[in-house]
C-alpha cells in the first residue's frame, strides 16, 4: 500500500505538518515519492509512525524516540517487549498516583489525613467519607464545621485514638448512670453530657450548650446515630439526649 501525507495523517490521528517536521528531522521519511515529487508512505512507513507515537504518548522526547526506533537490529518483539515494559511501569505508577488523589480526596471531605490501613485501626467499619458530603451540604457553610475541618486535618493516628478512647469512656459514663437508675437530669447524667459536650469542643469546635442540645436531638431524630448508642443499652440514646438537654439548662443557668 502506499498512502499521500493526507491519509497516512487521518489513520494516524495526527496533522500533516507534524508529518512534515518528522521528516525534517529524520524521525520517519517517507518511503518513496510520487512522479509529482509528493511524499508516499508505505506500510513499514505506518507501523513506524505507530511506534513513534507510542512512545510519544509516554512523554518520551523526539531525540529518545529516534534512538528506540532506529534501532534496526531489534525484533518486532524485542520492540513489542520493550512497551509492555514502559506500559507496566506506567500503570504502576499510574495506580500509585490514584491512591494518593483518593487518598487527598478523603481528607479533604472528612479532614482526616490517615492511610487507608490508619483509617481502619482508629475507625473500624466506620467510614467517615461515607457521610462527608451529607455533612458539607448540611452544615459546610458554618463556623463550626469549618473549625472542625481545620483541626481534624492536623490530627495524626494517636489524636484519632485518643478521641475514639475519650467518646467510648464518655459513653460508657452515660450508661453506667441509666443502669444504675439515675435519671437523665441527675448529676452523674449531666457531668456525663458535660463531658461530652467539653470532649466536642476540645477537639472539633466550640460546642455550646444550645448546640449540643442540637446533637442531642439529632442522636435519638437520625437512626444511623442511634444505632451507635442503642446497641450498648436499649433507650441509650434517649437518655442521652435528656441528659444533654438537662445540663444545658444547667450550664445557662
Amino acid at each position: 500500500m502506499s498512502y499521500t501525507v493526507g491519509q497516512i495523517a487521518k489513520l494516524a490521528g495526527v496533522t500533516v505538518r507534524t508529518l512534515h517536521h518528522y521528516d525534517q528531522i529524520g524521525l520517519l521519511s517517507p518511503a518513496g515519492r510520487s512522479n509529482a515529487g509528493y511524499r508516499r508512505y508505505g506500510d513499514e512507513d505506518l507501523r513506524h509512525l505507530q511506534q513513534i507515537l507510542f512512545y510519544r504518548e509516554l512523554g518520551f522526547a523526539l531525540e529518545e524516540i529516534t534512538d528506540l526506533v532506529s534501532d534496526t537490529g531489534a525484533e518486532p518483539a524485542e520492540h513489542l517487549r520493550r512497551q509492555h515494559a514502559l506500559l507496566t511501569a506506567r500503570l504502576q505508577r499510574t495506580r500509585r498516583l490514584i491512591v494518593a488523589v483518593e487518598k487527598a480526596m478523603d481528607a479533604e471531605m472528612t479532614g482526616i489525613s490517615l492511610t487507608p490501613e490508619e483509617r481502619l485501626e482508629v475507625f473500624g467499619d466506620h467510614d467517615p467519607a461515607l457521610h462527608a458530603d451529607e455533612a458539607r451540604g448540611r452544615w459546610g457553610e458554618t463556623d463550626a464545621y469549618r473549625e472542625s475541618m481545620g483541626r481534624a486535618r492536623s490530627y495524626t493516628k494517636q489524636d484519632w485514638l485518643t478521641i475514639k478512647d475519650e467518646g467510648e469512656r464518655i459513653t460508657r459514663a452515660f450508661a453506667a448512670a441509666k443502669a444504675a437508675g439515675a435519671a437523665p437530669d441527675s448529676p452523674a447524667a449531666m457531668d456525663a453530657a458535660e463531658q461530652h459536650r467539653q470532649h466536642i469542643s476540645r477537639w472539633f469546635y466550640d460546642c455550646s450548650p444550645e448546640i449540643h442540645r442540637g446533637l442531642g436531638e439529632m442522636y435519638v431524630a437520625d437512626q444511623r446515630f442511634a444505632a451507635n448508642y442503642e446497641p450498648i443499652a436499649a433507650g441509650l440514646s434517649a437518655y442521652i439526649r435528656d441528659a444533654i438537654a438537662a445540663n444545658a439548662g444547667r450550664t445557662a443557668r
